[in-house]
């Protein structure tokens, strides 16, 4: 049976404290991570802003991802290194429910955002001749704001329903961030039943069908790809696809598992190391993933470089 409902409005963080000598190796991985997070995706923004050549609809939606990922790793990573330095974090709920909305909102739109770089990709390679006039600026613009305009609602709409929930004291959140699966243990009383399943039917919405849209458009890259008869445009359009593919199964696989099952069976201590891997592994690996063998991103940063070592040679 649940503890009586709970006066208190702070919630202790235990993060990794069960793994004590863990903690300064996490600390360490996990402060590289963000380091090569900021960096990686800075970059990328700066590359495809700079140079015209990548002034194209696939850049520009790689160009939304990275400023996805810097933000979603930064709403998690700054009080993850003060939970593994520092004594127990404690953190006001206002500002917990705070921490959850802004990492369900960006989460959300990655979500979205790689769907949208999904139907791209399905149409560069299924419709190159008309590929033009499908990915129009216009419409391009459309779709990254519906990805971020679909995470904050459904952050919003997560956040709002989990506030009128009682919480159970103690507040100890086993978890190093205020994640929902988490706060969701600690829930009790009210009409509990249907407010999570709202949740629940909010979260398949926001995971399977995006997953679906993916998953048809990679159905429909691969009829292209085996009815091609030149082996140099295969190649080229598994190049295309295949750092995008990476992507999608890192971070799918591991929100899936943390998101699409029962508060009831939601293993905390197993839940901490997925979490850890999709919001500051994933977006440290993103900029390696679409960057590694990518002629355009190579070209454009050595242009970059070229020109800032001629801008230093005139002075």
């Amino acid at each position: 049976m649940k503890a009586n409902y709970s006066t208190e409005e702070r919630f202790l963080l235990l993060g990794f404290s069960d793994w004590p000598s863990l903690q300064p190796v996490l600390f360490a991985l996990v402060l590289l991570c963000y380091l090569l997070t900021l960096t990686g995706n800075s970059v990328l923004v700066l590359l495809t802003v700079r140079d015209p050549r990548l002034h194209t609809p696939m850049y520009y939606f790689l160009c939304h991802l990275a400023l996805v990922d810097a933000g979603f790793t930064t709403s998690v990573v700054p009080p993850l290194l003060a939970n593994l330095r520092g004594p127990a974090l404690w953190l006001p709920r206002s500002h917990c429910m705070a921490q959850l909305c802004a990492s369900l909102a960006l989460g959300s739109a990655e979500c979205v955002l790689l769907a949208v770089m999904a139907l791209d990709r399905a149409a560069a390679v299924c419709r190159p001749l008309r590929y033009a006039g499908l990915a129009s600026p216009r419409l391009c613009r459309a779709l990254a704001s519906a990805s971020w305009l679909g995470g904050l609602t459904n952050a919003v709409a997560q956040t709002a329903l989990l506030a009128e929930r009682p919480l159970c004291g103690p507040h100890l959140l086993d978890h190093f961030i205020c994640e929902l699966p988490a706060l969701l243990k600690l829930a009790c009383g009210g009409d509990g039943d249907t407010t999570e399943n709202q949740m629940f039917a909010a979260r398949v919405v926001i995971l399977l069908l995006p997953s679906a849209v993916i998953l048809a458009s990679y159905g429909a890259v691969a009829r292209a790809v085996c009815c091609m008869r030149s082996s140099g445009g295969r190649r080229r359009a598994v190049g295309t696809c295949g750092s995008h593919l990476t992507s999608v199964c890192l971070f799918y696989g591991s929100a899936i598992y943390t998101y699409l099952q029962p508060a009831q069976r939601y293993n905390q201590a197993r839940g901490k190391f997925v979490s850890l891997f999709y919001t500051v592994v994933t977006p440290a690996l993103n900029p390696l993933i679409y960057t590694l063998r990518n002629k355009e991103v190579k070209g454009a940063a050595r242009r970059l470089l070229w020109s800032l070592g001629r801008g230093q040679a005139v002075q």
